[in-house]
């Protein structure tokens, strides 16, 4: 690197001007935030083309970058931190999260050891103890810290893949799966696709799996489980990603456990509800699972990413995961990659500590409950319009119909147009439905009127469409 080039970034550290630049930009957007549309205009699709350019020979300018980003960047973004997001399962953002995050950020910790960072080592200590405390888990469970439940479902799979193994007597990190016994991997139709997903990657083989049905609500059928053995994987539900229905954990979590099966629970937004003293008979039983895989970015509304792994068994988990190399020093203390894929890590877990101190045990219960309200005063006041509740509202999902699949669709579409709130599509009992996620702090009851106008206003569009004849 030229001495002018680092003179240059020297500068901009000591003066400041450019993280000035940002924050000013930061809270323009913030201002915004609230009112502007939820899914950018079309002018502002437009502007990405500013972005189009050959990669640059020479050093650019840190002002102008920032200036441009904030010029044509943000208006483009989706504004998922205001209270009219709906799709997906996004979480909004903490104040205190995000301001820990800014400092993170300039920590730029990587947290793979100890001796890189003992300030991440310890605060995973401490919020994997908080989080056995919420969720009244096992003192022999163990935290990893990871992008998110993608990541996360992957670990409690493999973990349960070591473990299971070792009882058949088969090394599978030495030995692979040529010539391996046989494990059994028993899941919903309805699971999330990133189950499929990791039961791909770690080469059971999607076609293997024993898929079960689900009732009407979602949850997986426990009269149709088959029975289970000591070979066995379940994979379990809380929180169905379309309905918000729960699995009967109290039944399917002992009976596993007898046999000596492992059990997953796959809880990306509604483990969640074990913080809630209206909610938590939803997650009743999650105690006897082995491991159980969660975000903090979606219900707790920490930035992204923030996912979790929790795992009875830390061995399996360790043996899992491990890396060796004769630069990696471990020590006495946590050494946070045993627990995780990475090694290079941002320590995200600030974050997640934040978000828990900030809140409490109180603050979580008054989150995870009002997002259920709001949820429950969008399916009413959307039924009180005409609209079909196709699910119970058992959480903080709403499942929302037309009288035709057509309609719906169109609906939808003229939704997202709309600029005032924006939903997804999804399939439910072979039917086009429009999904709601109910997943922001900052959604508040106009915040859910405001949009059922929207969705009002979408389906008389549609339908003064229909009624004009074909020209």
């Amino acid at each position: 690197m030229s001495d002018d080039i680092r003179r240059r970034m020297f500068h901009e550290m000591e003066q400041k001007f450019v993280f000035d630049e940002a924050r000013n930009a930061a809270y323009s957007y913030a201002d915004r935030a609230l009112e502007r549309n939820v899914f950018p205009t079309d002018a502002a699709l437009a502007g990405l083309s500013n972005f189009d350019e050959d990669m640059p020979q020479t050093p650019g300018n840190a002002l102008q970058i920032l200036q441009k980003l904030h010029r044509y960047g943000s208006p483009a973004t989706v504004a998922q931190t205001g209270g009219r997001y709906f799709g997906l399962v996004n979480g909004g953002v903490l104040p205190v999260t995000l301001a820990v995050r800014w400092l993170t950020d300039f920590w730029d910790q990587n947290t793979p050891l100890y001796l890189s960072s003992p300030l991440a080592s310890r605060l995973e200590v401490i919020t994997e103890a908080w989080l056995r405390d919420l969720f009244y888990l096992p003192d022999s469970c163990v935290a990893g810290y990871v992008s998110g439940s993608s990541m996360s479902i992957l670990c409690g799979l493999a973990a349960a893949r070591q473990r299971n193994f070792e009882r058949l007597d088969w090394d599978i990190n030495r030995r692979g799966f040529s010539g391996a016994p046989r494990l059994r991997v028993v899941a919903s139709r309805q699971a999330h696709g990133t189950v499929s997903k990791a039961i791909a990657l770690l080469g059971f083989g999607t076609d293997n799996v024993e898929w079960v049905d689900a009732d009407e609500q979602g949850r997986i059928r426990t009269d149709l489980v088959p029975k289970l053995d000591a070979s066995t994987i379940l994979v379990l539900q809380a929180g169905n990603v379309n309905s918000g229905a729960f699995d009967d954990f109290n039944t399917l979590c002992p009976k596993a456990t007898r046999v000596g099966a492992w059990v997953h629970i796959d809880g990306a937004f509604g483990l969640w509800a074990a913080g809630s003293r209206q909610l938590a008979h939803l997650t009743r039983g999650i105690e006897h699972a082995d491991s159980w895989s969660f975000d903090g970015h979606k219900t707790l509304n920490t930035p992204y990413d923030s996912g979790v792994i929790i795992c009875r068994h830390r061995e399996a988990l360790v043996k899992a995961l491990h890396a060796a190399g004769a630069y990696i020093v471990y020590s006495e203390q946590r050494d946070g990659m045993l627990h995780t894929p990475e090694m290079s890590r941002r320590s995200r877990v600030v974050e997640l500590w934040a978000a828990l101190k900030y809140l409490g045990k109180s603050g979580i219960d008054e989150l995870v409950y009002g997002l259920h309200e709001r949820a429950l005063q969008f399916a009413g006041e959307l039924e009180q319009q005409g609209f079909e509740i196709l699910n119970d509202v058992v959480f903080n999902q709403v499942l929302v119909a037309c009288a035709d699949d057509a309609q719906t669709t169109a609906t939808i579409a003229a939704i997202q147009r709309s600029g005032i709130c924006w939903v997804g599509g999804t399939q439910w009992q072979q039917r086009s439905v429009i999904r709601i996620s109910v997943c922001s702090w900052v959604t508040t009851a106009e915040d859910i009127s405001q949009s059922v106008r929207a969705f009002v206003d979408a389906r008389e569009l549609v339908l003064k469409s229909a009624r004009q004849p074909a020209s």
